[in-house]
């Protein structure tokens, strides 16, 4: 991974996005039970490609400049973060931007949609049948054909290119005894493990049901976590599925925005926040832990909430 990173930077093209800051909750439960909690705002990093979507993507547009690339093809549902986040580095760094959306239809007053369009993207619809397909070799060579100026980018954004990205998070953090953060595909989590040092402990918390196959996912994505034993992924969270959520964690959502202005969506920072305040109540963290937690951005996300009159 150092290899890759050294000869990717040889690239003199730069994408440069300021730190995040830490905000420290401070609450009677944690005072309670003696833990103390920073977040790390990566929602904060920038307005549009924030959180973990500008980790994975900073070194693959610095791969995909070293390539003789000047265009990106990626993959998303209608309501993606990672398709938003795509769009909106393609404005701001001057690339062209392709989503491969799974379809078949547009629906152009989707919030994300119409902002990624806006942003110069061009969507291409295709049947969920074909979407199925975006991971497969020779559906990955027919696009290439298509596209023969593009760099592709899987669904989410996770690759080994991104893990530098999520590695950088890790190092860029003071010492605590754990590092949380919400896990979809697992990318975020591996990287936080590649530079997480030994005895921090990474939790994930998983926002999808039957999580399970995330463990082998993360491993083969991480060498480290194949050999270190300081992280493990909690897969009872995930609050009825992906992209599920109840009443009571919307209202928790609402509650840390009062008391700590601290903005959340429900999918999954809100969702991880949830589980760690459900953890401290039960005693998981041993008194006098400290704990970063990482807001991986996808605010963007409740606008499409709001669409769909889920919130």
């Amino acid at each position: 991974m150092l290899a890759l990173r050294n000869n990717l930077l040889k690239d003199k093209t730069v994408y440069s996005i300021l730190e995040s800051s830490l905000q420290q909750i401070v609450s009677p439960q944690l005072t309670k039970h003696n833990i103390t909690l920073h977040l790390k705002r990566d929602d904060l990093l920038h307005p549009l490609i924030s959180g973990n979507k500008w980790r994975k993507l900073k070194y693959n547009l610095i791969a995909m400049n070293t390539q003789g690339k000047n265009e990106l093809v990626t993959f998303g549902g209608a309501f993606s973060n990672h398709i938003h986040a795509c769009a909106a580095a393609g404005k701001e760094f001057n690339f062209k931007t392709h989503g491969i959306i799974r379809g078949p239809e547009l629906d152009l007053n989707n919030p994300t949609l119409q902002f990624a369009q806006q942003a110069g993207m061009q969507l291409h619809p295709v049947t969920r049948l074909e979407y199925r397909e975006r991971n497969k070799p020779d559906y990955l060579t027919s696009l290439q054909t298509r596209f023969p100026n593009a760099y592709l980018l899987p669904e989410g954004g996770t690759n080994e290119a991104a893990l530098l990205g999520c590695k950088e998070l890790a190092e860029s953090l003071p010492h605590s005894d754990y590092i949380v953060c919400p896990t979809g595909s697992g990318g975020t989590l591996a990287g936080l493990i590649e530079g997480a040092s030994l005895n921090t402990h990474v939790i994930g918390v998983a926002v999808l049901k039957q999580a399970e196959y995330l463990i082998d996912e993360i491993k083969s994505l991480s060498k480290r976590a194949n050999s270190q034993h300081n992280w493990q992924l909690l897969c009872d969270h995930h609050g009825g599925g992906y992209g599920k959520f109840s009443e009571q964690l919307w209202q928790f959502c609402q509650s840390m925005l009062a008391a700590q202005q601290l903005p959340l969506e429900p999918i999954y920072s809100g969702k991880m926040m949830f589980a760690l305040w459900q953890l401290i109540d039960q005693g998981f963290f041993p008194s006098g832990s400290k704990i970063i937690a990482i807001h991986t951005g996808g605010l963007q996300g409740l606008n499409g909430l709001r669409y769909r009159k889920l919130i």
